[in-house]
């Protein structure tokens, strides 16, 4: 059994000074909590209505504990517990599957290559070796473990809080996406569980303490903004199951058969019954041959075109710019549109919402050749004012104050074309779609909205070097955009197809010996300091190879594998 009491709090008087009371926020009185639809229920990591003290560092703080519950769904467990999800790393969750499994249930677990193998198994040169990326959430995961605190991982406290290390030695079944015999697919994203073949979580948060509850090294931190939804469907749950087979594999005659991204075959988008509501799913990647139209950012693009009063959006990465055309008609037509986006993207050059503000920006007068700022742009596009460690995590849009866009599912091409992924449309729910009011509410009123001075200031140089073209006239059948689905089990029907309209540019490849430092950090597990890296061995040897990069720092075969279609030199 995982004793929680070992895991250590805060000094007594960092925890009055940060934790948030259950009774006020901000000197203001707790709103009610909203009513729940009994079989779609959401919840949020920074509710204003509920409270919880969190189990790791023991800080009472606003929110829902999304980690209790997946852990009370999985308590009800009686026959079944799938679980996918791009990393995990909470021992109570471990702690809740081995409860089950031990109780005759069948567990497994699907991970992204990434994060598969225990950080515990990690030795000090392959710490010093990974990308900030990761050596920040190894960072992370070395605080939640090192329980007395003098620096070091014993094997007691390994055994008590590495959560794939008791996964493990329960001798729980897992799998990541090199299951199908690649080194891996562009990402495995996914972020849901499956329990009993009738309840289906679907969540923006991968199960770490960064995403659900707050950093370690910030104690100020409540955890990247995130939300859950639980619902009640077999019918709901059947369509993840089979997803859920396809990259397991049904090893069939013994022979594993697993897929992962490109290698599973197209499924259109899904439409079930949720009771009275209709709710779609579709599961990425959509591969290049598949029409824009029929892939999941068509499907959110479908959604977004029927808005007629409203649409808000709050996105960790805004990047298709399909989808950002989509709205452009919406806007014209005087809708409230309201974006929010991660601060550490949304002012790159690939960001639409750029677009959306009338400018472009770049290091080159290529880097962003397909962008197309709004010739009419809007002022309330803009980022959110976080607690410090804190990110914009979510990937929601809500449509008409009634229907909510959610899932796994970043809104860049990436997901739409490379990565397993989730997307989950929520139709004309009023009471599902209030609790993501709510949490837009929450983030809207002290953002930063429009154009800071400093993007102001580069925007207006890229415009002197690069003159870029606006839309002028957007494409006004977008206004006719149908949803096209398939009635679940007929997974051979075809869509009806919208009107034709442009598909994105392919994604040229990014040189090597030319790229800047921002063109190298929209490249998969590349951060600033790896940009860095290669720029200075560009310095003293030119690149002819992708093995070339081999010789970088921080550079291994997995993320060669991963950079192969993405990189030239």
């Amino acid at each position: 059994m995982l004793h929680l009491t070992r895991f250590r709090a805060l000094p007594l008087a960092l925890a009055l000074a940060t934790s948030l009371s259950a009774c006020q926020q901000d000197g203001r009185p707790t709103p009610a909590p909203l009513p729940q639809d009994p079989l779609i229920q959401v919840y949020t990591n920074h509710n204003p209505t509920s409270s919880y003290t969190e189990p790791y560092r023991q800080q009472t703080r606003s929110g829902d504990n999304l980690e209790q519950v997946i852990i009370d769904t999985i308590a009800q467990a009686q026959v079944s517990v799938d679980v996918a999800v791009q990393e995990f790393r909470l021992p109570r969750l471990a702690q809740a599957l081995i409860e089950r499994q031990q109780a005759g249930v069948r567990v497994r677990v699907i991970l992204e290559n990434t994060y598969s193998r225990p950080f515990s198994s990690f030795t000090p040169a392959e710490v010093r070796a990974l990308a900030d990326r990761e050596r920040s959430r190894y960072e992370e995961f070395r605080l939640l473990v090192d329980q007395n605190q003098d620096g070091q991982l014993s094997p007691p406290e390994i055994a008590q809080a590495d959560a794939l290390v008791l996964l493990d030695r329960a001798k729980i079944p897992r799998i990541d996406d090199t299951a199908d015999g690649s080194a891996g697919s562009n990402l495995m994203h996914n972020k849901f569980v499956i329990v009993d073949q009738r309840y289906v979580i679907v969540t923006s948060a991968n199960f770490t303490t960064s995403d659900i509850h707050g950093d370690f090294a910030t104690p100020n931190s409540r955890g990247n903004a995130n939300n859950l939804v639980k619902l009640d469907s077999p019918p709901l749950a059947a369509l993840f199951q089979r997803e859920f087979s396809i990259l397991w594999g049904d090893g069939a005659g013994g022979k594993p058969d697993s897929r992962f991204g490109v290698k599973k075959p197209f499924l259109p988008a899904q439409q079930v019954m949720v009771g009275p509501t209709p709710v779609a799913v579709q599961f990425s990647p959509n591969g290049r041959k598949t029409p824009w139209e029929e892939s999941s950012n068509g499907l959110i693009g479908r959604t977004l075109s029927r808005a007629t009063r409203s649409l808000q959006m709050a996105l960790f990465v805004f990047s298709d710019q399909q989808l950002v055309n989509a709205i452009g008609p919406l806007a014209q037509r005087g809708l409230e549109i309201q974006a929010l986006i991660e601060p550490g993207f949304a002012f790159r050059p690939y960001s639409e919402a750029l677009d959306m503000l009338g400018i472009a920006l770049g290091d080159t007068c290529q880097a962003e050749a397909s962008n197309r700022p709004w010739q009419a742009p809007i002022t309330t596009v803009g980022v959110p004012r976080l607690p410090p460690g804190d990110l914009l995590h979510h990937k929601f849009g809500i449509v008409d104050g009634e229907t909510v866009i959610t899932g796994s599912h970043n809104w860049t091409e990436a997901a739409n074309r490379g990565n397993d992924e989730t997307v989950l449309v929520i139709q004309g729910n009023v009471t599902v779609a209030a609790h993501f009011e709510q949490e837009f509410g929450r983030l809207y009123p002290t953002a930063i909205l429009g154009i800071p001075p400093a993007i102001q200031k580069q925007a207006a140089a890229y415009a002197k070097r690069c003159p870029v073209p606006s839309i002028t006239t957007l494409p006004s059948q977008r206004q006719d955009f149908k949803p096209g689905l398939a009635a679940a089990g007929t997974p051979g029907r075809k869509n009806p197809r919208p009107p034709a309209v442009a598909l994105p540019q392919a994604r040229q490849r990014i040189n090597l010996n030319t790229a800047t430092v921002t063109e190298l950090e929209t490249l998969p597990g590349v951060g600033p300091r790896l940009a860095q890296r290669i720029i200075a061995a560009r310095q003293q040897k030119p690149f002819t190879s992708l093995q070339d990069l081999d010789r970088v720092p921080g550079v291994g075969p997995k993320l060669l594998q991963r950079l192969k279609p993405q990189v030239g030199w």
